[in-house]
């Protein structure tokens, strides 16, 4: 079924509230370049056990998804469901490696150690910088004639929700899932030329869906856990995610025809058979791969036809042989500017 009216929310902050209750959400009061209200009600905690979300925040967020979003005007922007609108995908956009999320209750005594704290130490950040500007994806709700906002009371009630990922959900919630309409939240610091981007999970939800439904692949049971390092995970060929990773590409060659190429890294502690493996580009178009990839070692792979990296920002992504991703990396335009440069991930 997925999200019913599914897009981006621009504006800048100017109140909050922190999420408590049963069923608490992070309240952040945003408002337009023509003083139109609206709420961003964020899931601080999950209604399924475990209860706690998991969270990443990459203070300094470098992709090409902030070049699309930038130019948009403020207010509500509906998006569609593909890469090139603008639209998120935590998993087929390459926004963030799976297991850098990591769980956190929303509220916990002590500073800057609960769900609540960490959002708002930056929307507190945004509300002290006047040119700040958040970006809330999600589903919107209303406007809601003759009824005021419950928390902030403008009228007419208005807002965005659905602020985490909506695929790979279980029991009732299966209903929202799809592809391209996950949620989420970005920063924009102009004095800084910062992004800051805040994703969110429910720890039921799976990291592997279809890609036309995002009806989960795989049973969550049989998903890697969390490492509490994130740079050092085990993975076994049963848990694809970081079994091979994406390291560096040179995506602008000084060559005619242009000769660009991906260099591959298995970490692990077992030779990787390639076969049936694939490269995918940002229109996901795909390439196979073959051979294998000792236990340490690296592989250059040149890219071929139909796989293209535009010199305009794009994305990398790694498929096994079950089409299970298994790494994707992301680059930017002023990333690729650089002729005969390798970019490193």
């Amino acid at each position: 079924m997925s999200l019913n009216n599914y897009g981006v929310l621009k504006g800048r902050p100017i109140s909050r509230r922190l999420g408590s209750g049963p069923s608490p959400h992070y309240q952040l009061h945003i408002v337009d370049d023509i003083g139109t209200n609206y709420r961003i009600a964020v899931n601080v905690k999950s209604q399924l056990a475990p209860s706690e979300l998991m969270y990443y925040i990459e203070s300094h967020f470098v992709h090409p998804l902030t070049e699309t979003v930038s130019p948009l005007p403020a207010g509500f922007t509906a998006l569609e469901r593909r890469p090139e609108s603008g639209a998120l995908d935590l998993i087929r956009g390459n926004l963030l490696q799976p297991e850098r999320m990591t769980p956190l209750p929303h509220d916990a005594p002590g500073p800057d150690n609960d769900l609540n704290e960490k959002l708002d130490q930056l929307v507190q950040r945004a509300m002290a910088d006047e040119e700040a500007v958040v970006y809330a994806f999600g589903e919107r709700w209303g406007p809601e004639e003759r009824k005021a906002d419950k928390y902030f009371g403008f009228l007419p009630g208005n807002g965005i929700h659905d602020i985490h990922m909506n695929q790979g959900n279980v029991g009732r919630f299966v209903q929202d899932d799809g592809v391209w309409q996950d949620g989420g939240l970005l920063f924009e610091f102009p004095r800084q030329r910062q992004w800051t981007a805040v994703f969110l999970k429910f720890q039921s939800q799976s990291w592997h869906t279809d890609d036309a439904t995002g009806h989960t692949l795989r049973a969550p049971d049989d998903e890697q856990p969390v490492s509490p390092d994130p740079v050092v995970p085990q993975p076994t060929d049963d848990l694809p995610d970081g079994l091979v990773r994406i390291v560096a590409a040179l995506v602008n060659s000084k060559q005619s025809p242009e000769s660009e190429w991906v260099t591959l890294l298995n970490p692990s502690d077992r030779t990787i058979t390639l076969a049936g493996w694939q490269l995918a580009d940002k229109q996901k178009a795909r390439m196979p791969l073959q051979g294998t990839l000792e236990a340490g070692a690296v592989k250059r792979v040149e890219v071929q036809a139909p796989m293209v990296l535009s010199n305009k920002g794009g994305m990398i992504t790694l498929l096994n042989a079950d089409g299970l991703k298994v790494h994707g990396v992301s680059y930017t335009k002023a990333q690729a500017s650089h002729p005969g440069w390798t970019i490193v991930f």
